[in-house]
């Protein structure tokens, strides 16, 4: 449980360091405000990217239930990484759009696989 609180409060504190050090260098003329803006967005990407690989990881009271977790877990990783993608590279309004639905379609992948286990009757959740 510390251990989980110590990595949240690094993660929060890597973000404000981010958005603070990405502050200072605009503020000095070495990147622009789009690069300023696609650095403190993307990381969230990264974020959501290591919380979907630890799901996997933990302990779960059944089968089903990790079953779940290993979709949940894949559909995370990969929509965060689409969402930092996005970011990284694509216009400003298209990464805005396109990366939210990348994360909405994690969550709806999770959500309709939970949904057809509980449909085919194997849920036991």
């Amino acid at each position: 449980m510390i251990k989980e609180f110590r990595v949240a409060l690094a993660w929060g504190g890597s973000i404000l360091l981010l958005a603070l050090g990405a502050k200072f260098a605009f503020n000095r003329g070495y990147i622009d405000k789009d690069m300023m803006l696609r650095l403190v967005i993307g990381i969230n990407g990264l974020m959501i990217v290591y919380y979907g690989n630890l799901v996997p990881k933990k302990v779960a009271p059944n089968a089903n239930v990790r079953q779940v977790m290993r979709v949940s877990g894949w559909s995370q990783v990969l929509g965060g990484l689409a969402y930092t993608g996005l970011w990284a590279l694509a216009p400003i309004p298209l990464a805005a759009t396109l990366g939210t639905a990348a994360v909405a379609a994690s969550l709806l992948v999770t959500l309709g696989y939970c949904f057809w286990l509980r449909a085919q009757g194997r849920a036991g959740i």
